[in-house]
């Protein structure tokens, strides 16, 4: 367990789709830079790379039945928090200046001990324009 998560189940079942989405994303052949990264405007669950591209990944998981979905329930608000962070976190790494960057978003509907827990993987789901 990664030190200062949360003990709740909520927290937990998060930090298991995040940990099920980096074991997804190595296996496409991308490597960790950094999980749960904070900056002044929020947190980034995930940056990975591939060779010159960095990935900043939100993981989302959400209940089948829930009203929203994982996908709708990143706000405009959400993505703004995240590009700044981004930001702050290529201004502390400079070493990642020529890389593109990509915003993804991995989106888990049920639990994550069930069959077919597979996330929908939502390359390119919004850029720094917002």
């Amino acid at each position: 367990m990664t030190v200062g998560r949360s003990s709740s189940p909520t927290h937990q079942q998060g930090a298991q789709a995040e940990d099920h989405a980096i074991c997804f994303l190595q296996a496409q052949g991308y490597a960790v830079i950094a999980q749960n990264f904070h900056g002044r405007a929020g947190e980034i669950d995930i940056i990975m790379q591939k060779n010159k591209l960095l990935v900043f990944v939100e993981v989302r998981q959400r209940k089948v039945n829930s009203l929203v979905s994982a996908q709708e329930s990143i706000t405009v608000a959400k993505q703004r928090k995240i590009i700044k962070t981004a930001q702050a976190f290529l201004q502390q790494h400079p070493q990642y200046a020529d890389c593109d960057c990509r915003f993804d978003v991995m989106a888990y509907a049920g639990q994550p001990d069930s069959a077919g827990y597979l996330p929908d993987w939502i390359q390119s789901a919004f850029d720094a324009e917002c």
